[in-house]
């Protein structure tokens, strides 16, 4: 298999099902028919694996990455299924950090092309069995799997976990998954199983409350990590992850309960070293520290709360650099900018990234110093050009935007 082969073959998986990240609501196929035709066809690989299943609106892909390390820290093999991607389409799915083989997806893309015409499935569909087929064939001890959108109508959800946890609920995706927190916390909920515990990690009382009648219902333990203690750190910076780590020292916990031998200095360990045993990219990642330069994938209004409430607290002067895609009401985002900033505004590379120029009206009502681009590059090297010595960048507002700038930028 060639380089412009491999290319060819991903590209022609993204022209069959329209992603997510480009087409949005159009991209999305809610309910599992097609997932279950889908691993029928490639003969249940989904049925032999002990999976971790971990739903949220923030927090979930952070969780799946400290969760898969503690497990890879105490010597399980251990695979991550995680969305979207940022640099390569093979980061989706990882063996104790490695990224899947080209070859495989290469391979697995020509039987693709072989299911029935009938089932159409979507982009998530076709990698969430991907993932499936690769964790059987390396013969993962245990698959953690990161929710795509919602939780009960997620093609992930045809699995048989042995734990589900639920890190957090707030307003994302209305357009699918509806106008309310409970609701969306509902939908969430929708992943606990009869019988299987479920970790909790949502701090609003109403929503919990919603995640605790559903596990009662479903006869599920329900395990609130919000009300766990500890000292533990990670390499993930944000503040955030202070929640996160709740979480994952919950499922680990539960884990143990389950018989999985965990030793504290590889629960210590694995928290400690996410990036280095996951290669997550994106969460308060310093991308540079001269000039400090700080990334962040935070894109709905719960995330850009905790993540500009962290840039506050920094003294320095900020040249924030931000995109967004078209389901963002940029009207709220705009009211919770930093202060002590200025602003480049750019467009996502994506269909579904939004041109600055359709919101200037609104910045002008800001009254902040901006300026606006047509590629978040070429806000990167303005921004570069005008800050001065102690000054700071940080990119984010969408994935794409982190992506992008990282693609650009990232020696790898």
């Amino acid at each position: 298999m060639t380089e412009n082969e491999y290319t060819q073959a991903v590209e022609w998986l993204y022209a069959q099902a329209p992603r997510w990240e480009s087409a949005g609501k159009g991209a999305y196929k809610p309910g599992l028919q097609n997932i279950a035709r889908l691993c029928d066809f490639f003969g249940n690989p989904q049925k032999t694996l002990r999976c971790i299943h971990i739903a949220g609106t923030n927090g979930k892909g952070s969780v799946s990455s400290m969760t898969a390390s503690v497990l890879q820290e105490a010597g399980y093999r251990a695979g991550l299924y995680t969305s979207p991607h940022i640099l390569d389409f093979t980061e989706r799915i990882k063996v104790n950090g490695q990224n899947a083989s080209r070859d495989f997806v290469f391979s697995f893309i020509q039987r693709l092309k072989e299911i029935p015409q009938d089932i159409r499935p979507s982009f998530f569909e076709f990698t969430t069995v991907m993932a499936f087929e690769y964790f059987q064939q390396q013969q993962v001890d245990f698959a953690v799997i990161e929710v795509g959108l919602g939780g009960r109508l997620d093609a992930t959800n045809i699995l048989s976990p042995v734990l589900t946890a639920i890190t957090s609920v707030a307003l994302d995706h209305q357009d699918v998954l509806g106008d309310t927190v409970e609701g969306i916390a509902a939908e969430k909920a929708g992943i606990i199983k009869e019988g299987i515990p479920v970790v909790s990690g949502e701090e609003n009382p109403t929503v919990q409350e919603i995640v605790r009648n559903i596990a009662a219902e479903k006869k599920a333990e329900f395990i609130d990590a919000t009300k766990i203690s500890t000292d533990l750190s990670t390499d993930l910076s944000g503040n955030y992850q202070k929640k996160n780590i709740r979480v994952a020292v919950a499922i680990a916990e539960e884990l143990r309960r389950q018989n999985v031998r965990i030793p504290g200095s590889a629960l210590r360990t694995g928290l400690g070293n996410v990036q280095r045993n996951t290669g997550l990219l994106g969460r308060w990642y310093e991308f540079s520290r001269d000039p400090l330069t700080i990334c962040d994938t935070g894109h709905n209004l719960a995330g850009l709360t905790e993540v500009f409430s962290q840039l506050n607290e920094m003294p320095q002067r900020k040249h924030i650099i931000l995109g967004f895609v078209n389901d963002k009401k940029i009207d709220e985002v705009l009211q919770m900018l930093p202060e002590n900033a200025e602003y480049y505004f750019a467009k996502p590379y994506v269909a579904r990234g939004r041109n600055p120029q359709e919101y200037e009206h609104q910045l002008k009502k800001t009254g902040i110093p901006y300026k606006i681009f047509e590629k978040v590059q070429d806000a990167y090297l303005s921004a570069k050009e005008t800050l001065t010595p102690g000054e700071m960048i940080f990119v984010g507002g969408s994935n794409f935007i982190v992506g992008e700038f990282l693609q650009n930028n990232l020696q790898v």
